[in-house]
């Protein structure tokens, strides 16, 4: 009762300034974010194409980008000064730029024998998540049941760290999980984890070497987090599979689920291999059509039907408990996607490396093939609904929505909620009021993550204020 008491006396106010106040500037009600890989500068564009937000950096991207909180960016960036493993998607340096471009977090993720690559995120404590190489000599490996004739000077592996900022450069390992945990070979029965492979699945071949003598054995090149479930996706892409792990305190390193090329654990054939150098393995949100479900850029190398590269989502076996279903002796399912694009507007695409997909609130999903720089939005049956091409090459590319709260009073008004964007008027108080009445983040105008009287009083300020 007190909260639609409270709103009615502070609304009243407005009657009288509705019919007066002033349109407020409105960019695009949509924007898309990416780094290009060419150059140091991370961009945001809306869908005319045109710039509307910049953030400046001294490195390359190394690769990834993410939209935090309050607009500032997590970004990985490729420092060459660095020691540690150096190949395809090398980084090394993890930084936070805030809107005003203010460095507020450069954090180097890199030594003689390890290097942060490809992607990082940041997990809902605060805390950041990052793929890392590390680097073991040969015999290192022939001791752990690598046969010692598919084998170069050093073998890379990888480890998923969790870094707690600690300073303005500074942080500290909270969580890790290393891949070499979870080694299974049946090479040599008097060295460690010895077995069929086959009949441990939830373990990674050592002998399992697609890429022959190269020492980046693994290439993990993208992840993703479920805080439900309190899981990690990996796009492995030397093996042709996704994985999950679990990052609950305790757990072993394990793999408790993997889909994409059933060879890779020692069953079945070339004809039941489904994914082909993907990238950008993630769960759709909660919320979205599809949600729960895993999406991958297919990229289509050595795809017996010829190089096309695809979108696929699939329906993941999930268990009440989290744990994930197979029958035994089988791969572990589906058979296939629920769903795949595989071309665009009617034409087939295609990037060998690289590239992203996107599930989108109005069921389309964003497209980016990295290796031609081309951002696409397609719908269900792959019709193209919107494009555009920044140039160069591309590691990812993100939508963000129109009146996302992350943007809030940066490139949208507190008050402006209502379509037509642009112009205040009573629209916008109707739309404030059902927001906050249903709790909805939206009406969180003071940014607090608690509604209450203050988030009143601040769309009350911004209405009459006309939006700065």
């Amino acid at each position: 009762m007190f909260p639609r008491l409270f709103m009615s006396l502070r609304l009243a106010s407005l009657t009288a300034a509705i019919a007066c106040a002033p349109a407020t500037a409105a960019p695009h009600p949509e924007w898309t974010l990416f780094s290009t890989r060419t150059t140091t500068t991370t961009t945001l564009i809306d869908l005319e194409g045109g710039a509307v937000k910049t953030w400046p950096s001294a490195y390359l991207p190394g690769m990834t980008v993410y939209l935090l909180d309050d607009g500032a960016i997590l970004r990985a960036a490729a420092d060459p000064s660095l020691p540690g493993p150096n190949g395809g998607g090398a980084g090394g340096r993890l930084q936070i730029i805030a809107w005003d471009g203010t460095l507020e977090w450069d954090f180097p993720l890199a030594g003689v024998d390890h290097r942060q690559h490809h992607d990082a995120l940041m997990l809902p404590n605060g805390n950041v998540l990052a793929i890392v190489w590390e680097s073991y000599s040969a015999a290192d490996a022939i001791a752990m049941g690598r046969d010692p004739d598919a084998l170069g000077s050093e073998v890379w592996s990888e480890a998923i760290l969790e870094i707690q900022p600690t300073g303005p450069t500074t942080g500290v390992v909270v969580w890790e999980w290393h891949a070499w945990d979870a080694l299974v070979q049946d090479f040599d029965p008097l060295l460690p984890n010895y077995a069929p492979p086959a009949d441990n699945p939830s373990r990674i071949d050592i002998n399992y070497i697609p890429n022959g003598a190269n020492p980046d054995w693994l290439h993990f090149n993208g992840f993703d987090y479920n805080e439900e479930l309190d899981q990690i996706v990996i796009s492995c892409h030397a093996f042709d599979e996704l994985w999950i792990i679990s990052h609950a305190p305790g757990d072993n390193a394990d793999l408790l689920y993997r889909w994409g090329n059933p060879q890779a654990y020692g069953m079945g054939t070339p004809a039941d291999q489904q994914f082909f150098n993907q990238h950008n393995a993630q769960w759709i949100d909660d919320g979205l059509p599809g949600a729960g479900n895993l999406m991958v850029f297919n990229n289509g190398n050595g795809r017996p039907a010829g190089a096309y590269s695809s979108a696929d989502e699939i329906v993941p076996p999930l268990n009440p408990d989290g744990s994930y279903a197979r029958d035994p002796g089988s791969p572990y399912g589906p058979a296939a996607p629920v769903w795949t694009c595989d071309t665009i507007g009617g034409s087939s695409f295609y990037s060998s490396f690289i590239s992203g997909v996107q599930r989108l609130p109005n069921d389309n999903t964003l497209i980016c093939v990295g290796a031609s720089g081309e951002f696409h939005e397609v719908s269900t049956d792959c019709a193209l609904q919107w494009s555009s091409t920044p140039g160069s090459t591309q590691f990812r590319a993100t939508r963000i929505g129109a009146r996302d709260t992350r943007l809030r009073d940066l490139l949208w008004c507190s008050a402006d909620l209502a379509t037509p964007y642009g112009t205040l008027n009573v629209d916008d108080v109707d739309a404030f009021v059902s927001a906050f009445l249903a709790g909805d983040n939206i009406a969180d105008c003071d940014g607090s993550g608690v509604l209450n009287v203050d988030d009143i009083d601040c769309f009350v300020a911004s209405f009459l204020g006309g939006c700065p």
